[in-house]
């Protein structure tokens, strides 16, 4: 695949690069946040090679493109060259959740590979702890495993550095200030300060906030390392501060003068009321999570379980991931991600009912692509949006038995030590507190994986049809109908050189008698122009058929032509797929002329327009051999 050529079709397909706003991109998708949505073409891309499927969410304009992501992501990003300062500029359109949530993700969303990898350390040392333990030998003092232990740690100790980055990034203020209060925040000396609680200590007179707290069974002294709510709270502070001083102080003393006063200003603030708050906030909803999970830890994890699927459909997740940070950093374990592991796994097991229930092969290599990521490295993604959703019976299966699973590992107790997305690679992460509630943690993913599959298989589902195969699925000759009743008009007598000199593909032309472009037999509609004057068809045994209304016609912006099928629909010969008033499209001077063009005229031995005078619906007009 090309992905310079689909970085460029997807582009054209948004609006071009005046439409864009902002575009980011996480595992599995592009998120773009368009200016006019309405210039969107979302069916043209939603049949672009590459693309798994389009989800207009929170404001977002997502690209799925699965594993290839990154490399689209780098081939576009020098097409659209957007201007930072307009990025800042312009306001975020849409509700006021919406904006949240666009936000909140652009803060977590870079985090997601530093997570995962010290995820997939932090499980693998406990599972080589748990095997020398099982032989009498304890290696947390050995060398290797204190180091790669420190090195699974180090995302979540200085949390407030690298949240503080991404944070001034999404919320458009000096990022290297606050990494600087994070940094802060982090220093060993200012962590001991903290963490003194019998010693009073004051900036600026102000009093430094100290203590401790306990929640639930962990009792933890006072400190910023790890914190994920403080340094959010100073970095909102930091972007208004700063808004402040540059309309004040001089232009040339800015590069100096901002960053310092916007220093000395938050640094007093934060130890002596934003921290504070950051840390009480934080406590409150580890706390309401607490006992959500005291009263009934079956029902949290099955609901957990149950809708993490919906949530990412949404990207509504990421607003539930300071929950599990928060937790580790207070009491050193979080289970969020332990039930949010049974979605994973159900998802994962829904897409395996597919593959092993479809009788598309198209989609068969769809659902096992997406059953593994789903499975073994917990991205989920490819299973709900290349399947699952789509086939929606599917969907409902994941759910329900992701709340099966997920209320087993409620049932079970189940955490973990470390903040690790939810895969076969990671599971060992989930053996920290013994092997009963490991066990718990591995009947809740087998029953979310295997029953998902096995109901996804028991109740069916619609299945897709069949993409045909191209060339080989036409015989020796093969000849296409006439879409368009009329005169029939030889390709090289067009009055325009593109379509005149076949560069666009072999065919034939048609002056048009009746504004109606019909199918001339059972086919697909692969795609409509925005402006309604070009078609795209692609026929059951794979040939591919451009229809273009009139020369130059684009410029009438729609006018005078009605769209009655839309895009990835399948129909039937006959079917009347666009109409447009021949007599308008004249009196405004344009030749109404339509071309029929075999735009996949490379792969046949021979396309040629049949040399007859007139056309209906009944009329051969191109003729094709391989």
């Amino acid at each position: 695949m090309d992905t310079n050529k689909l970085a460029k079709e997807i582009l054209e397909n948004v609006g071009g690069k005046n439409n864009i706003k902002d575009v980011t991109h996480c595992f599995t998708r592009l998120r773009f946040i368009l200016k006019d949505e309405s210039k969107a073409e979302k069916d043209i891309i939603n049949h672009l090679e590459g693309v798994i499927q389009v989800v207009v969410s929170g404001g977002q304009f997502q690209v799925v493109l699965g594993s290839k992501v990154t490399k689209v992501y780098d081939a576009l990003l020098p097409m659209v060259d957007l201007d930072e300062n307009a990025r800042g500029e312009s306001e975020e359109k849409g509700n006021l959740f919406n904006r949240i949530l666009q936000v909140v993700s652009k803060m977590f969303t870079p985090l997601i590979p530093a997570i995962a990898a010290s995820g997939l350390i932090s499980g693998a040392l406990t599972a080589v702890k748990l095997l020398a333990a099982q032989n009498g030998t304890d290696i947390s003092t050995n060398d290797t495993y204190i180091l790669l232990y420190a090195a699974s740690q180090i995302i979540f100790y200085f949390m407030p550095i690298f949240l503080g980055y991404t944070a001034a990034k999404a919320l458009k203020c000096n990022e290297f200030i606050a990494m600087t209060i994070g940094g802060f925040l982090c220093y060993p000396q200012i962590d001991a300060i903290i963490q003194d609680a019998s010693t009073a200590t004051s900036i600026f007179g102000l009093p430094v906030i100290k203590g401790a707290w306990t929640i639930g069974e962990a009792t933890k002294a006072f400190s910023y390392t790890g914190s994920v709510i403080p340094i959010l709270l100073a970095v909102f502070v930091l972007v208004y501060l700063e808004r402040v001083l540059k309309k004040f102080v001089p232009q040339i003393l800015q590069i100096i003068l901002v960053p310092g006063v916007s220093l000395i200003v938050m640094v007093p603030l934060t130890l002596s009321l934003l921290g504070p708050v950051g840390v009480w906030v934080g406590n409150v909803i580890q706390t309401m999570y607490t006992v959500l999970m005291d009263f009934n830890a079956i029902l949290g994890g099955a609901v957990i379980g149950g809708l993490w699927g919906v949530f990412v459909i949404f990207g509504a997740h990421r607003a539930l991931l300071p929950i599990g940070l928060n937790d580790i950093a207070v009491s050193g374990k979080q289970n969020l991600l332990a039930f949010a592991g049974a979605a994973n796994f159900s998802q994962g097991g829904a897409a395996l009912g597919v593959m092993l229930k479809t009788k598309s092969q198209d989609m068969k290599g769809v659902a096992a692509a997406a059953t593994i990521s789903a499975a073994v490295v917990g991205i989920t993604e490819p299973a709900i949006y290349g399947c699952n959703l789509r086939l929606k019976k599917t969907m409902i299966a994941a759910i329900i038995c992701g709340a099966i699973g997920g209320g087993i590992m409620g049932l079970g107790g189940v955490y973990g030590d470390a903040f690790a997305n939810n895969g076969v690679l990671t599971i060992f992460t989930y053996a920290a507190g013994g092997m009963t509630k490991f066990a718990f943690y591995i009947i809740g993913c087998l029953v979310a994986f295997f029953g998902a599959a096995a109901l996804t298989y028991v109740m069916g589902f619609e299945d897709v049809e069949e993409k045909k195969s191209t060339v080989k699925a036409v015989t020796n000759s093969y000849e296409v109908k006439a879409p368009v009743l009329g005169e029939v008009v030889q390709m090289s007598e067009v009055n325009d050189e593109a379509f005149a000199s076949e560069a666009l593909g072999k065919g034939i032309a048609i002056y048009p008698e009746k504004g109606e472009v019909i199918a001339p037999e059972d086919c697909t509609v692969t795609f409509v122009y925005p402006t309604k004057h070009a078609i795209g068809l692609t026929f059951d045994n794979g040939v591919e058929l451009l229809i273009h209304i009139g020369i130059n016609t684009v410029e009438l912006n729609g006018n005078y032509f009605t769209q009655n099928v839309e895009a990835g629909t399948h129909v039937e010969k006959g079917t009347c797929i666009v109409s447009f008033d021949i007599d308008k499209i004249k009196a405004e001077g344009y030749d109404p002329t339509v071309m029929v063009i075999v735009s996949n005229t490379p792969e046949y031995a021979s396309v040629e327009g049949l040399k007859i005078s007139n056309a209906n619906a009944d009329t051969s007009v191109i003729g094709i051999s391989i």
